[in-house]
């Protein structure tokens, strides 16, 4: 994908990576590219700045890697190894599904998505996915609730499958959708025919029963306890985003501390583990230093940024830039900011408070709407960031 600051490449895991090889992926994203490096909302990893000489020369550095990824169709699982909570194993699914569906990859759109929820300690909930599992407790026994088309609230339910049906599930869901062409979601599907083609198809593997997916809190940052008695601490990348220079900094304080794997997590996370307790206040404090985020409070996290200018070549304003200096000044308990490079809102599709678009006329402010929504006022980037701080502290003092 070409940006801004030259070309960038999206990788997918498929579970935790060795410290080692994640490592790896840092140097090559330092040597091959510009150094930046992001999370994602999903728990994706993005290299910036590579060009078209070096694209090759990082694919090789990664091949050498052990680090296991999704191919075809991206399928999010529960991030967390070892949680003690887990019903399923979410991984098993994931490789069969790959394995079955490669066939019919090229007649999906882009986007299509999966998601596996494992009903452990990191809900998947608020992530959307064209076909959704998620494992829950029925009948003495562990079943996975079928969706699709949304997140845990608005997906449309299809009913409860077999853990071991898992991978014939998403296959069959999957050819539904790509019957109705390459550009296809699940939503459209929905929207076009409702969800008779999809019942159809699952009939056979599929027990239709009422279920209220009530949404779990999900917090990825923090400590989180494993099945042997150790912990796994999660930190977050300042607006999805540090330098490869940094990761590495933190991933030798976590490998010098006895962890030996990072899994990437969504809300722009990364987890890192095993180690014990008082060793995992011990590699936060490390990591504060660093420049992460180890506070599920900190005012950071209520600012959502892309790249913006000049890193995207659509954006107008930079984003990020703008995004910390609000946050800087966020009263605690303020509202939820969204700093769009464009008006294309690829760091949040849904609505925000507010949200500040990069515009022709300057920095639109758009109140409870979406980067796509015709701005109310326009200001100058130093003006934005007072008004937003203005608006924002006026809500904390009516809350």
């Amino acid at each position: 994908m070409e940006t801004g600051d030259g070309l960038l490449t999206r990788i997918v895991p498929s579970g935790p990576m060795t410290i080692d090889a994640f490592a790896g992926l840092c140097a090559a994203a330092q040597i091959h590219g510009n150094g930046l490096m992001e999370v994602t909302a999903r728990g994706s990893v993005q290299v910036r700045g590579l060009s078209p000489v070096s694209v090759p020369l990082f694919a090789a550095s990664v091949e050498g890697l052990d680090i296991a990824m999704c191919e075809g169709v991206p399928i999010l699982v529960s991030p967390l190894p070892g949680d003690p909570a887990a019903l399923i194993d979410a991984r098993r699914p994931p490789r069969r599904s790959a394995a079955r569906s490669r066939h019919g990859i090229s007649r999906l759109a882009p986007k299509v998505s999966v998601s596996i929820d494992a009903g452990g300690q990191i809900p998947l909930d608020a992530i959307a996915a064209d076909i959704r599992l998620r494992a829950v407790a029925r009948d003495s026994t562990t079943k996975l609730h079928v969706s699709l088309g949304g997140d845990a609230v608005s997906a449309a339910p299809i009913g409860f499958v077999a853990p071991q049906d898992a991978a014939m599930i998403v296959c069959a869901l999957l050819g539904v959708i790509a019957e109705q062409g390459p550009e296809t979601r699940a939503a459209h599907v929905l929207a076009r025919r409702g969800i008779a083609p999809f019942c159809a198809t699952a009939s056979d593997l599929v027990e239709q029963a009422s279920y209220d997916p009530m949404p779990r809190p999900a917090e990825t940052i923090g400590l989180h306890r494993l099945k042997d008695g150790r912990c796994a601490i999660g930190v977050a990348l300042p607006f999805g985003q540090s330098h490869a220079l940094d990761i590495v900094a933190l991933l030798r304080v976590a490998r010098a501390n006895g962890a030996s794997w990072v899994a990437t997590a969504p809300q722009r996370t990364l987890l890192l583990g095993p180690v014990g307790e008082m060793t995992a206040f011990a590699l936060g404090t490390a990591a504060d230093t660093l420049g992460f985020i180890v506070d599920a409070r900190d005012a950071r996290r209520r600012v959502v940024a892309c790249a913006g200018a000049p890193a995207c070549t659509s954006g107008l304003i930079p984003a990020r830039a703008l995004a910390a200096a609000i946050a800087a000044r966020l009263p605690q308990g303020g509202m939820a900011v969204h700093v769009s490079g464009c008006a294309k809102g690829c760091a949040n599709p849904g609505a925000a408070p507010l949200t500040i678009i990069g515009t022709a006329q300057g920095c639109g402010l758009v109140q409870d709407g979406t980067a796509r929504g015709e701005p109310g006022s326009y200001f100058t980037e130093e003006r934005v960031v007072t008004e937003a701080v203005r608006l924002a502290s006026r809500e904390s003092a009516d809350a």
